[in-house]
């Protein structure tokens, strides 16, 4: 199958048994299992920071293999500290050329890691992938973590570093005329939530989100909860761990930015689009965020991935569905940004 049928195609077909990773998907899995990291539930948060990750796995994978791509995809990239909530805030900008002086779309981008684990590195080959097949400036930010900080510690970031990246977009090459918003999983929660904030407070509204198997929803017995409740990287017993650790009390997340799908008002967000994975116990809230998003009169493009697992869509050197996924956000942001090529 090529990556336009991968893009486009329907293969969304009903599931009623696990899905079953494809051979490069699998040998992620298998070689992040030779790692020999421990079950993060049993951990502790600083333990769980220091086990290892799906990008540590691909990056073994690529040092054991010939290959040809260059893992930067030729993109610059330069650490800076940004304005949060509470205090400073690590960020990373990714762009074709730091030192040029034309300036490109920007979108402000929020990795995972149930809001406790995971950081700029080990979210590294999304807003990469995206830079390069976007030809966009991607500002990642990293956030306050749970246990330390608790909800709503992180969406109070993301919203002042959607502030900060506004009122300085062209200090990193951005055009402020052309921001968006992109998140993975808890990042996904993030992305949308500047949404709703920028709409609710009068901010300038991104242009485009970007919302990939983003955590949406609080129902941990949804079908697709109970069909990967032991998947790999992510799983049932993964995400109870860290709604232990991100709240107070479990009843915290019928918050309606928590419980997006449930309780938040989508009406008047962005143009969407979701990019979900099979095998993944968020592939069902993210499903009805797409129909939700749709029904509230937002224009939405969505793709599951089959045979793709959580994480996937950092993975573009090692799995195709990962090159596929990267590849459809920037078509996505292209055309929401307007500088898709298009054919005479």
């Amino acid at each position: 199958m090529s990556i336009l049928d991968k893009i486009f195609g329907n293969d969304d077909q009903p599931r009623t048994t696990p899905g079953k990773p494809d051979m490069m998907m699998q040998k992620v899995l298998d070689t992040l299992a030779g790692l020999g990291g421990k079950p993060i539930e049993t951990l502790s948060p600083e333990e769980a920071r220091h086990q290892p990750t799906p990008t540590d796995a691909v990056q073994k994978i690529l040092r054991d293999t010939v290959k040809d791509e260059d893992p930067t995809l030729g993109i610059q990239t330069r650490d800076i500290i940004i304005d949060g909530a509470a205090g400073p805030l690590q960020a990373r900008i990714y762009s074709p050329n730091l030192d040029s002086d034309d300036l490109k779309p920007l979108v402000v981008y929020f990795h995972g890691g149930g809001f406790v684990i995971a950081d700029l590195d080990v979210y590294d080959g999304g807003p990469r992938g995206v830079s390069r097949f976007a030809n966009v400036v991607v500002l990642s930010v990293h956030y306050r973590q749970a246990p330390e900080n608790k909800f709503p510690a992180a969406h109070d970031d993301a919203v002042a570093a959607w502030k900060w990246a506004l009122a300085n977009a062209q200090s990193i090459g951005g055009d402020p005329r052309k921001v968006a918003v992109m998140g993975e999983s808890a990042g996904g929660n993030l992305a949308i939530n500047v949404s709703i904030a920028a709409r609710d407070q009068g901010l300038q509204a991104p242009m485009h989100q970007v919302l990939v198997y983003p955590l949406v929803g609080n129902d941990l017995n949804n079908e697709s909860y109970i069909e990967n409740a032991n998947a790999k990287p992510l799983n049932k017993p993964m995400i109870e761990w860290f709604v232990k650790h991100t709240f107070n009390d479990q009843s915290e997340t019928a918050d309606p930015r928590v419980n997006v799908v449930g309780a938040a008002n989508l009406a008047g967000l962005p143009s969407s689009t979701v990019i979900l994975a099979e095998i993944d116990p968020l592939r069902t809230e993210g499903e009805q965020l797409a129909e939700r998003l749709e029904a509230a009169g937002v224009d939405v493009r969505h793709k599951t991935f089959n045979g793709s697992t959580h994480e996937f869509f950092g993975m573009g050197l090692v799995v195709p569905d990962a090159a596929a996924a990267q590849t459809f956000a920037a078509h996505e942001l292209k055309r929401a940004f307007g500088t898709a090529i298009l054919p005479i």
